[in-house]
């Protein structure tokens, strides 16, 4: 028995010493098991660049920055039993959420606060987008665990949500204490590698676009939205650019060719005609933008044309009518690797939010708050940055071009003559191919031609509804998309029925932040 005690005491130490390491086979050390925030950081861009540009296969239609495709997108629709116009939430909750969490968590624990500050500025960007494309989502109840049915929340409250995470990014961005530093984030932030003043700027652009989207609302304050583009970006050099390497189909731009998105896509009639001067002068081809070589593709006979709203290609190569796709070819033809144009490029950064958007922000502002002259100084300078944005991505747009587009007729040439038409129209032009999400909220605050609370209607005769809507809409156009299908009407309906979303025309009912 002695013996056989030995035997086991021995055992039983050798087990405890190895039990570890035995039961360890499976850790990998070149995978962390709790990953750090400089491993976690620099996938979530792509995701940012990921959730916009899948979805905008339907919101571009709707929208009317593509045209051609049939889609969901153009009629106003939905797509039931389909996880299409649901990229934007798998975003939200799955490409950035917990990692946003977990890079939080690691970061109080390191105090590394410039971290932490960047997890909340993605966080404030990604509620802000997600409820603007959704409306009620879901939001205190998102993260917690052991649950299988999440309520929804009111957009009011994502709204406030917003406001605090970005107030809270910039005061973390804004600490000298703690172990952050511009390079311990230099390798990670592939955007503003490791600068904390551009961080900062980027939060204050998310807080303009929260704001300016109430003009239909008693509180909404225009002095407020210009304090915050004032402290937004400051140059074309501020502008949020998610990279692509473009080598491969795995590291390209979602639009370009080597991807084969958006072949069957076609450039649209408002988008031509904002670019042959027909919306900002009345007649066609009396001042032609010099931005229009590199954002649009004329046809095989020379002519700049552009599809009707709901309406595909009507003619063909035979004719010499037939409408390019985004990359600039006919027939749905993929061009190959080393073509494409503009931000439809295999190696085009994709903006998430631009310095020309801000001032075009601060410039329906300022016209709102009946300042004629500081609207249009940032009506001026959105449409110069513009220009100059363009001219990074093409071909070259010289000076004396420049000039002369900004002393046409085509601009409004003293703050006496400004609208708000040529302020949200140069606006909608400016953020062709990338600002989707913040069009879209433009169009629906002003009730897409119909005109918002005090009659301003900016986009009558210019933005046409397409004249077949999708048939659960009762002639309405749609003001938001539905929840993710396969996450939340397989899954969380009892919640959806709270909400009205188990309603054939829910995509119709208005968001909370376009009305009164």
């Amino acid at each position: 028995m002695k013996k056989i005690y030995i035997v086991i005491t021995a055992l039983m130490v050798f087990l405890s010493a190895g039990c570890k390491k035995y039961l360890d086979v499976n850790t990998d050390p070149a995978t962390p098991q709790t990953p750090e925030s400089k491993t976690l950081t620099p996938p979530l861009f792509a995701q940012m660049e990921r959730g916009i540009q899948f979805d905008s296969r339907y919101l571009g239609g709707l929208i009317q920055y593509f045209g051609g495709s049939v889609n969901v997108g153009e009629t106003h629709g939905w797509s039931p039993g389909s996880d299409v116009m649901g990229e934007i939430w798998r975003t939200n909750y799955y490409g950035l959420g917990a990692n946003l969490n977990l890079i939080i968590e690691d970061s109080q624990a390191k105090q590394e606060y410039n971290y932490i500050g960047l997890a909340q500025a993605l966080k404030a960007w990604s509620w802000q987008t997600t409820t603007d494309y959704h409306g009620e989502i879901i939001l205190k109840q998102a993260y917690e665990p052991n649950r299988y049915v999440f309520d929804y929340d009111k957009q009011e409250d994502v709204y406030a949500e917003v406001v605090r995470l970005a107030n809270e990014s910039i005061a973390n961005f804004s600490r000298t204490d703690g172990t952050g530093s511009v390079a311990k984030m230099a390798g990670a932030d592939l955007i503003y590698n490791g600068d904390n003043a551009k961080w900062i700027k980027f939060n204050y652009g998310v807080l303009a676009r929260n704001a300016n989207n109430l003009i239909n609302k008693a509180n909404y304050n225009p002095a407020k939205v210009i304090e915050y583009v004032d402290k937004a970006l400051s140059s074309n050099a501020d502008n949020f650019l998610v990279p692509n390497t473009g080598s491969t189909a795995a590291n390209g731009n979602f639009y370009g060719p080597l991807r084969a998105n958006l072949a069957a896509y076609r450039q649209t009639r408002m988008i031509v005609g904002l670019l042959d001067g027909t919306y900002f002068t009345g007649i066609k081809g009396t001042v032609i933008d010099p931005r229009i070589v590199n954002m649009i593709t004329p046809s095989a006979d020379n002519e700049y044309r552009g599809t009707n709203p709901g309406a595909g290609d009507p003619g063909t190569a035979a004719l010499r009518n037939q409408i390019p796709n985004p990359w600039g070819v006919l027939a749905s033809a993929n061009p190959g690797a080393t073509f494409g144009k503009y931000l439809f490029k295999d190696n085009a950064s994709f903006p998430i939010m631009t310095y020309a958007e801000m001032q075009f922000i601060k410039a329906e502002a300022a016209f709102r708050s009946e300042n004629p002259t500081l609207a249009y100084t940032a009506y001026l300078n959105g449409i110069s940055a513009s220009i100059d944005f363009v001219s990074a991505l093409g071909t070259a747009i010289t000076t004396a071009q420049k000039t002369a587009y900004m002393t046409s007729a085509a601009v409004k040439q003293s703050a006496s003559a400004l609208t708000l038409r040529d302020i949200m129209l140069q606006k909608y032009l400016a953020l062709y191919g990338y600002g989707f999400v913040e069009t879209w909220c433009d169009l629906r605050k002003y009730n897409y031609n119909v005109g918002d609370a005090k009659g301003n209607n900016p986009y009558l005769g210019v933005f046409f509804l397409p004249t077949v809507l999708y048939p659960d809409n009762g002639g309405k156009p749609a003001q938001r998309y539905r929840p993710r299908y396969n996450s939340e009407y397989l899954w969380n309906v009892a919640a959806l029925k709270v909400i009205g979303a188990d309603l054939p025309d829910y995509h119709t009912y208005k968001m909370w932040f376009s009305q009164p």
